[in-house]
């Protein structure tokens, strides 16, 4: 079914990089969730209102809400489809991002509206009515949301898009309410208590947080996350292939929104090769990144040393200095500057996030170990954290 309403109705569907055919699979899916939440808000507020089941009702307007977050995500991809433009440099990607924050702030809305009634239930319960087409509406109502999340899943692992994943996370969510829904309708043949009420606050709980790990989600997002390690790896393995390449560090990735990264990186290369034959490789290097993963990245080339021994011998004394007071302490963009009475050693320490030691006493240990071994050797140090 997924394939087929995705050949009929998402023309060039493979280009998935392309916002137009991102914006069609958003309508897709958008248009899919408002037919199928219409129906099955209907259902169960008839169905409900009948049986006198606060949970059934509730089950209802949660879908209910799931129709308004597919208006919302609609609109969000148009907007993310538009092109860049004067005040908006990195285009509207970041749309998707709001419009999840919005499908969460209303599915939370939708969650304490529904635990308040819930509650009031509990403490003022009615009898609910059991009936066959009650059992059956909730039964298809699971099937349904259980394809809707499959879909939906398939959909945003397709182009990669984390308000469909979000999305998909809600309808299974919502099997697991109208679930809930479905023992209290069961339960009501062989008890007066009030599980209607009960089953109402879990089907609240459930949907607030749905909410709440969606809102975490996104913010990561918009605050800005290290790059897949996929991605690094991939991107590793096309700076290999540069035969000037010794070498990179300081990788940078922006994301701003689906399909539009943005990003830098620091290349090593050898100090004595032609300069404009590496410029032609650099450039070859970043057409090559952006073919194969998308990023448009800036490449900074850094020159190194390659038959200086006593520099090399220097980095392998550092590499176990850093080592020693911690293994995760990495080094680059290392320099000597000899002078009459000392020698300078230059370089960058990556920190890792979470270290136990500041910046500080890094380099107070790195001096005091360094001056174990040799003292004409002064270090100046540049500590950065680890992007990727």
């Amino acid at each position: 079914m997924t394939r087929l309403l995705v050949s009929k109705f998402v023309k060039n569907n493979e280009d998935v990089k392309n916002q137009k055919v991102r914006e069609a699979y958003g309508v897709l899916s958008s248009w899919v969730g408002i037919a199928c939440n219409i129906l099955l808000f209907i259902a169960k507020f008839v169905i409900g209102t009948l049986a006198n089941s606060i949970a059934i009702i509730s089950d209802g307007f949660n879908n209910l809400s799931d129709c308004a977050s597919c208006i919302v995500t609609m609109f969000g991809y148009k907007m993310a489809a538009k092109p860049a433009d004067k005040d908006h440099p990195f285009g509207h990607g970041r749309m998707e991002h709001l419009t999840s924050l919005l499908i969460a702030v209303v599915i939370m809305v939708v969650g304490v509206e529904l635990f308040t009634g819930s509650v009031d239930k509990v403490i003022h319960p009615d009898t609910v009515k059991f009936s066959v087409v009650a059992l059956v509406v909730l039964v298809l109502s699971i099937l349904i949301k259980l394809w809707m999340g499959m879909f939906n899943r398939k959909l945003g692992k397709t182009i990669d898009s984390s308000v469909m994943l979000a999305t998909s996370k809600d309808s299974f969510n919502d099997v697991l309410a109208t679930a809930a829904t479905l023992v209290a309708l069961v339960a009501s043949i062989f008890t007066d208590a009030p599980l209607d009420g009960i089953m109402g606050i879990v089907v609240s709980v459930m949907i607030l947080l749905s909410g709440f790990g969606i809102v975490k989600e996104t913010v990561d997002e918009l605050l800005g996350q290290p790059a897949s390690p996929e991605v690094v790896e991939s991107l590793k393995e096309i700076v290999d292939e540069c035969h000037y390449s010794l070498g990179m560090h300081d990788l940078i990735i922006h994301s701003y929104g689906p399909g539009n990264l943005i990003g830098s990186v620091h290349i090593e290369v050898d100090g004595k090769e032609n300069i404009m034959d590496i410029h032609d490789a650099i450039d070859e290097l970043e057409r090559n990144i952006y073919d194969e993963l998308g990023i448009r990245m800036t490449i900074h080339m850094d020159p190194v040393e390659t038959d200086n021994e006593n520099l090399k011998l220097c980095k392998d004394m550092i590499k176990v200095i850093l080592q020693e007071i911690d293994n995760e302490l990495h080094f680059h963009d290392f320099r000597m500057v000899a002078g009459p009475s000392h020698t300078n050693l230059i370089f960058d320490v990556v920190v890792p996030h979470g270290c136990k030691l500041n910046d500080r006493q890094i380099k107070e240990a790195i001096d005091e170990k360094l001056l174990l071994r040799e003292k004409r050797y002064y270090t100046v140090i540049t500590f950065e954290k680890n992007y990727y």
